[in-house]
């Protein structure tokens, strides 16, 4: 069996690579205007049915689902959109869902079926559920994430497209539900692809699928789509915000309310469902201390929406980052989306609970969630457990800086992110790229996504993962200089002494020097150690040596003066098939802290003991 499922994944790989070629001229889906322009924001306050659980899929490696065989889209009643059955004994339909493998939704095929592993390409998912009509509700499919391109059936019918892996999307479906039996079909593809965000060259694994929750929505006619509510910028008892009401036909009183904290404000809209507010509220403030959420409810002629929601001030002065008026030292560490015990793609609030527990047991009072916006739950987790968070957009080494299609991707991605979690205290700033390559074209792209970012959410913080700079003529001076860092709130910056530059020593002999008087993240270091390897420090792979790394960029962190936090590459180990040697990586980035089966390593318990002492 072993070998059949290993001659299985080299035949796919062979006909992934075959694919990629024949498909390599064929544009990927446009990409909309304004994807967040009607996304339903906090699902969990909503009347839900959950689409969770097996879904039926189809490996299309070659497209026949989707193209004809001149390579041309099908219509949805020609493709496997159609769910298809015969209807006579010469009817010729060469698929069937009900006799294809199931899968878990959420979740992705390459950990479900150990075929797909290493796939890249098209699946199809089906899921078939009852429905009984109500005339008086509208109804929504809500996707929390599916990777990378989807395009999305309900009963034969498109609902519409969307590109992006980390972030949510829905589809109305009103008209389209039918009384009994309806069936939602998607085609998923996760072809890494030259123009896209990310772009073929990343180091993580490329989980395809349905890896997030799947819900139906019923909502009033009338509904609150969307919503801000926040400390104004430069307060500590200034509440201000908006809510924007779909299907408002005429003005109407909105009440926003906050019970323990004694508000009850009344509000209008205007003829389009729009109100902005303003006004006077004596908190307690949200903090790593005392992560105190407040039940806020909305109230309209049509519907009570309640969330949980924390007020807390972010801001910079100097080379000092504030929290609620204070200077706070970010002690953090980042974390990739993967799940804590097994090999595969996070998503559920126990994982959330348990990857940002270990955090809290480092010590840590800030999260970078890496390299790409992370499952909601892990943002709500992070609200109750009172720990900050560096959200990312999945703008990632080389971008095609010049082509207008990325850029507008890459900004459709940060509104998605952005509108999912404006309300989300412990979300203190948003983060353009990790590690890009410094030229004309990309200043202006990142500085542009930057620009947007303030215009779009002006109470967070904006920064960035950025490159280290030692001139030849200073071998011992990091000089902080990116131009990039003129749009930025806080300079994030990667460095590896000790483990792609020099030795750990290198690091004691490193003076630090910044262009800006801006705060600093040192937003990667760290080096890899399989866990329970042990010898002498000198010798990589170690956890000794990984130890060794840490003790001597503690040191070098302790003499930099404009230093305000840092988070360590990474919390876990995480499987990349850039990570090839037999033995000791096996598919894996071993620079965790803590090893894919939950086992700590030395370094944790040094990183800790700095952070007890800050």
């Amino acid at each position: 069996m072993k070998l059949k499922n290993n001659l299985i994944k080299i035949n796919l790989l062979h006909t992934y690579f075959f694919c990629l070629i024949i498909f390599q001229g064929i544009a990927q889906t446009p990409i909309p205007d304004n994807p967040a322009e009607n996304l339903i924001i906090n699902i969990q306050g909503r009347n839900t049915f959950s689409l969770d659980g097996k879904w039926r899929i189809i490996i299309d490696p070659m497209e026949v689902g989707y193209l004809d065989y001149r390579l041309k889209p099908n219509a949805p009643a020609n493709s496997f959109a159609a769910n298809a059955k015969p209807q006579n004994m010469s009817d010729r339909i060469e698929y069937d869902f009900d006799k294809s493998p199931l899968v878990n939704v959420p979740g992705d095929w390459n950990s479900q079926l150990k075929e797909l592993e290493y796939y890249e390409g098209s699946v199809w998912y089906k899921r078939s559920f009852q429905y009984t009509k109500d005339a008086d509700k509208r109804q929504f499919i809500y996707f929390g994430g599916v990777n990378y391109e989807a395009n999305v059936y309900l009963n034969g019918k498109k609902l519409g497209d969307h590109i992006g892996g980390f972030t949510p999307f829905n589809f109305e479906v009103t008209d389209l539900l039918e009384d009994g039996e309806n069936h939602l079909v998607l085609r998923v593809n996760n072809t890494r692809k030259r123009e896209a965000v990310p772009t073929v060259n990343f180091d993580w694994w490329n989980y395809g699928g349905i890896t997030r929750s799947v819900s139906l929505v019923a909502l009033p006619k009338s509904f609150v789509k969307q919503y801000s509510i926040n400390l104004k910028n430069g307060t500590l008892n200034q509440i201000e915000g908006w809510v924007q009401i779909e299907g408002a036909s005429e003005k109407q009183k909105i009440a926003i309310e906050i019970p323990e904290a004694g508000i009850n404000e009344k509000v209008s809209t205007d003829e389009k469902g729009y109100a902005q507010f303003s006004f006077k509220a004596k908190l307690d403030l949200w903090s790593p201390a005392n992560p105190k959420l407040y039940e806020v409810s909305i109230k309209t002629p049509s519907e009570t929406l309640t969330d949980k929601i924390g007020f807390r001030d972010i801001s910079v002065d100097g080379y000092d980052i504030l929290l609620n008026k204070k200077p706070v030292f970010l002690k953090g560490i980042c974390i990739h989306e993967e799940a804590p015990y097994r090999f595969g793609r996070a998503f559920s609030r126990d994982e959330a609970q348990i990857l940002l527990g270990w955090a809290k047991e480092l010590g840590c009072n800030f999260v970078r969630l890496a390299h790409y916006p992370h499952n909601e739950n892990m943002i709500r987790v992070a609200d109750e457990m009172g720990i900050m968070v560096w959200a990312e957009n999945p703008v990632y080494w080389t971008i095609l800086w010049d082509n207008p299609d990325t850029y507008k991707n890459a900004q459709n991605q940060l509104t998605e992110v952005i509108t999912r979690d404006r309300n989300r205290a412990s979300v203190i700033m948003w983060s353009m790229a990790n590690e890009t390559p410094l030229s004309d074209s990309r200043l202006t792209f990142i500085s542009n996504l930057a620009k947007y970012s303030k215009k779009t959410d002006p109470t967070r913080l904006v920064t960035a993962a950025l490159e280290i700079h030692v001139p030849e003529d200073k071998p011992n001076t990091v000089m902080l200089e990116d131009p990039l860092a003129e749009y930025l709130d806080v300079y994030g910056c990667n460095e590896y002494f000790g483990w792609y530059v020099g030795t750990p020593e290198k690091a004691d002999t490193m003076r630090w020097e910044m262009k800006y008087t801006k705060p600093l993240i040192i937003s990667e270091f760290g080096g890899g150690a399989l866990q329970g390897y042990f010898g002498n420090k000198k010798q990589v792979w170690t956890e000794d040596f990984q130890n060794d790394v840490y003790q001597h960029n503690i040191v070098m962190f302790n003499k930099i003066p404009f230093l305000r936090g840092t988070t360590p590459w990474l919390l876990k180990d995480f499987k990349s098939p850039k990570r090839l040697l037999p033995g000791i990586q096996d598919g894996y980035n071993r620079k965790g802290l803590i090893s894919e089966t939950g086992v700590k390593k030395k370094a944790f318990y040094t990183m800790k003991k700095w952070y007890d002492s800050k």
